[in-house]
């Protein structure tokens, strides 16, 4: 009888002759799927490490973005501080002679009008003026008072703690001033032997001047007007904003209008020091 498990592996070995794969070939595919899956292991290794670079390297870039930013920020602030320089180099007087005139100081009433040039209160309830809107604002009123002739200009201060800078500021400029008193009528009524006409009036506080204020409206000339917080703007076609209630700040408000007006016009006169004007020599 014929064995079966020798006629089958006859049969395999028939196989395989016939098919031309020897034991060496097959070796060698079962090594090559071997180094397949050995590549794909590595490929996912790779990919992982691939991730991971892409991972760090986002990170590195939000890192850097951080970085800019803050530098962007220090940058920033050295401009603010630049600002600021200029500015205070750009004043008509340095910063510290307007603080220590008190020209920053207003009063426990603030206006809607002075509202916007209003930077802070007080812990007693002072309203506190913006120094930088302090000299802008002179600036401005030097600039649109030089636009007029001395002879067409008066000024009225009735408070006293404006008086001797008032005076002074006439002798150099040649404008015409009314202190203690001023005229009702003078500048309305052709009948009064003393009327005469003027193209500005410079209104110290408008509560005390307001006769003066109220005959310039009526015949429609122009007005320049000194605020304090609680004053009232209405009339003015240009404002200078300060404390009008004190003898130094009132000095540092003539003291320039009188400079800037004697520079531009050409007035060759002697305009005695800040000191003067606030009462300091």
């Amino acid at each position: 009888m014929v064995d079966v498990k020798e006629e089958i592996k006859d049969e395999i070995i028939e196989d395989i002759e016939e098919s031309g794969v020897s034991e060496e070939v097959a070796k060698e595919e079962a090594l090559d799927e071997k180094s397949i899956k050995e590549a794909e292991a590595e490929s996912r290794d790779n990919s992982n490490e691939a991730k991971s670079l892409e991972e760090r390297k986002k990170a590195l870039l939000e890192k850097a973005k951080k970085l800019a930013k803050k530098v962007e920020g220090i940058k920033t602030e050295e401009l603010k501080e630049q600002v600021k320089i200029k500015k205070k180099t750009d004043m008509l007087i340095p910063l510290e002679e307007y603080v220590k005139a008190g020209i920053y100081l207003g009063t426990k009433v603030v206006t809607p009008n002075m509202r916007p040039f209003v930077y802070r209160r007080r812990a007693d309830g002072l309203a506190i003026f913006n120094t930088d809107l302090i000299d802008e604002k002179i600036k401005e009123g030097v600039e649109f008072l030089s636009k007029f002739d001395a002879k067409d200009i008066i000024l009225v201060c009735k408070r006293q703690a404006g008086w001797k800078a008032a005076e002074m500021f006439s002798e150099l400029t040649g404008i015409r001033i009314f202190t203690k008193k001023y005229p009702a009528g003078i500048l309305t009524n052709t009948q009064l032997s003393d009327f005469f006409e003027n193209e500005l009036t410079i209104i110290t506080d408008h509560w005390l001047d307001k006769n003066a204020l109220n005959d310039t409206l009526k015949v429609h000339k122009k007005v320049l007007m000194i605020c304090d917080t609680n004053n009232f703007s209405k009339g003015a076609d240009k404002v200078i904003i300060g404390n009008n209630k004190s003898p130094k700040s009132l000095g540092v408000i003539f003291y320039l209008l009188t400079r800037g007006f004697c520079k531009t016009k050409g007035i060759k006169k002697n305009v005695p020091d800040l000191e003067f004007w606030t009462g300091e020599k």
